[in-house]
């Protein structure tokens, strides 16, 4: 109890915390992933940011494995007392759950902060691919079923079942190779070891620039400003309703005080706003989208039953 009231003193009134003589405990930035991936990127971001406006320090911890799922354990069974924040992001909060037993129930142990953004995906193949565009790279496909095969960075990955999606929609009949993350994925690809992927901005965008990748479209059903003059996939291939990406937000454990999770929520969205944050997000490859928690809970609900979707009708499973 008296924890709690020191901790929503410091961040309702943190001008004047420490003048107060109130506790200036570090607030810990769960990040469920290692050093320079997207989600560690951003989360620390948001841990610098919120920290200035907070005049709270924000401490990045990075707990790494399972596939985001050791970290966000971690968080889910931290105490609901505004000192842990989680970094979370789709593949351990929304697809992992749909597809393995794991020692913790989002929708239970945690309270949805502030959706910070979207991670677009982009169909990539080597630049010897026979295809110019994605209604020839299509047709090649369903000419030759089972014949092209697809990297991911790993079954039931968010690239493999937005992959998945993709070929239903298309028609086409491929097969997969997973990988244990998309690096390897990415690397196999470019030395011409699989024909083509469907990964994030962040990690394909790069190549792509370089010329060691060619794009056929973008998985946002309107395009994207992060990736100007590529075509989204809904039109270039005619798949109309195909809109989806890899979000990341912010969450806190259950329990947390509401006037606290909504301080925490307005500073984020505050934060989202500096045009040097956005300027930051959009170089990692992240359109801003920002949510409150009410508005992120139900987004979370709909990225549940799209993604449970999806996996019901390609029957995938992880052994």
């Amino acid at each position: 109890m008296i924890r709690n009231f020191f901790l929503a003193a410091a961040l309702l009134c943190a001008a004047t915390a420490n003048a107060q003589g109130y506790p200036n405990k570090p607030i810990r930035m769960v990040i469920p992933w290692p050093p320079g991936q997207a989600t560690d990127l951003v989360g620390r971001l948001m841990a610098q940011k919120m920290s200035e406006l907070l005049g709270q320090p924000i401490v990045p911890d990075n707990r790494a494995g399972a596939g985001g799922a050791i970290g966000t354990d971690n968080a889910a069974k931290s105490p609901g007392d505004g000192y842990t924040i989680l970094a979370g992001s789709s593949g351990p909060a929304t697809v992992s759950p749909l597809l393995q037993k794991l020692p913790y129930d989002v929708p239970k142990d945690f309270i949805p902060v502030r959706l910070v953004g979207v991670s677009p995906y982009l169909l990539v193949a080597h630049p010897s691919f026979p295809a110019n565009n994605a209604k020839e790279f299509i047709d090649l496909l369903r000419a030759n079923p089972g014949k092209y095969t697809f990297s991911s960075s790993g079954t039931g990955a968010t690239a493999h079942l937005i992959s998945e999606w993709f070929n239903s929609l298309a028609q086409v009949k491929a097969v997969h190779v997973p990988y244990k993350g998309s690096a390897q994925s990415l690397t196999d690809l470019m030395a011409g070891q699989v024909a083509y992927s469907i990964e994030t901005l962040a990690g394909t965008g790069p190549h792509v620039r370089a010329g060691k990748l060619k794009t056929f479209g973008i998985s946002f059903e309107k395009g994207s400003s992060l990736a100007p003059g590529v075509p989204a996939l809904a039109q270039a291939a005619s798949m109309p309703g195909f809109d989806v990406g890899a979000w990341l937000g912010l969450m806190v454990p259950a329990g947390t005080p509401k006037d606290i999770v909504n301080r925490l929520s307005a500073e984020a969205d505050k934060a989202l706003q500096s045009a040097d944050t956005r300027e930051k997000l959009a170089f990692i490859g992240l359109e801003i989208i920002s949510k409150g928690p009410d508005d992120f809970a139900a987004y979370l609900k709909g990225e549940s039953a799209r993604f449970a979707a999806i996996i019901k009708n390609g029957n995938i499973k992880v052994d």
